[in-house]
């Protein structure tokens, strides 16, 4: 109880002192880039691969028809590893590892 009454009369007088009671500046943001984001299929979105030319490539690639399917704009939400309960058949895993090798180049 001592050590508390202590603290809060101490703390009164250093806001009751201006030049106690001002604090140091904050320091500055740090100015590095963030990281760029690495592309995976159990990660990323599909509208996301599909808005980077490079990565619907990939995708247009291993799964081809894909990408200009009229209902992929559906799936846009989705990941690829979400997409393949619904086509087992064309999104194999071993597709989805080559698209992961490929999209790991990218960056």
């Amino acid at each position: 109880m001592r050590y508390f009454l202590l603290a809060a009369a101490v703390a009164l007088t250093v806001a009751s002192v201006p030049a106690l009671a001002q604090t140091a500046p904050a320091a500055p943001a740090p100015t590095t880039a963030p990281a760029p984001t690495k592309y995976t299929t159990t990660d990323t979105d599909l509208g996301t691969l599909l808005d980077n030319p490079a990565a619907k490539a990939i995708i247009e690639k291993h799964i081809p028809g894909m990408t200009t399917n009229d209902q992929v704009d559906m799936a846009r939400g989705m990941t690829l590893k979400a997409i393949q309960q619904y086509a087992p058949d064309d999104v194999t895993d071993a597709r989805l590892a080559a698209i992961d090798a490929d999209l790991a180049k990218l960056h």
